[in-house]
């Protein structure tokens, strides 16, 4: 009786310890994430950013994006790079399109970490709805739209994060299903 007791408790401790492990690493493109590892280390298990790490290799943002940070990048998921017109990202990771899409990707990143809380604290701050400046030096705009985190870029273009509070050893990554474009 007492070995089957001790057994019991060690499933519900199991379970109970994958629920909170599950929580902390949370999935993103079928694989984990763990806020253990930078964001280039995470992001190229994800199998929804493989068109993102594909354009970071070829615009030399590897290094940049594996550094102290923190950053926080808006990452578009490989169906958000499909919206484009056919052939834009064939294009854009030529080398001598290199200092274009550096201009895009840094434009998906702002500097500092901020989760959906500090986000949300800035929202409030400007009266419903906040101007981020990116790394690349542009801005966006945030806002809910119900419980909705919604984007828009410098040339109107608009993009809801999927996944919020992805957190990682050098930042915070947010899903988003659609690319920025900044003017």
């Amino acid at each position: 009786m007492k070995k089957l007791i001790l057994s019991a408790i060690a499933v519900v401790t199991m379970a109970f310890t994958s629920q909170v492990y599950a929580q902390k690493n949370p999935m993103v493109g079928g694989a984990e994430m763990y806020a253990t590892k930078d964001i280039v280390d995470n992001a190229v298990n994800s199998k929804d950013h493989t068109t993102l790490v594909a354009a970071v290799k070829a615009a030399g943002l590897v290094e940049t994006l594996k550094s102290a940070g923190p950053f926080t990048v808006f990452a578009p998921t490989n169906a958000a790079f499909d919206k484009l017109p056919a052939g834009t990202v064939d294009n854009l990771v030529k080398p001598e399109n290199k200092a274009t899409l550096t201009k895009i990707l840094t434009y998906h990143v702002v500097a500092g970490k901020m989760d959906s809380k500090a986000i949300a604290a800035a929202i409030k701050a400007g009266g419903g709805k906040a101007e981020l400046t990116t790394v690349q030096g542009g801005k966006l705009w945030a806002w809910m739209e119900g419980k909705k985190l919604v984007l828009k870029d410098e040339k109107g273009g608009m993009s809801t994060v999927t996944i919020a509070d992805v957190n990682q050893k050098n930042g915070v990554i947010h899903v988003i299903d659609t690319v920025l474009m900044p003017n």
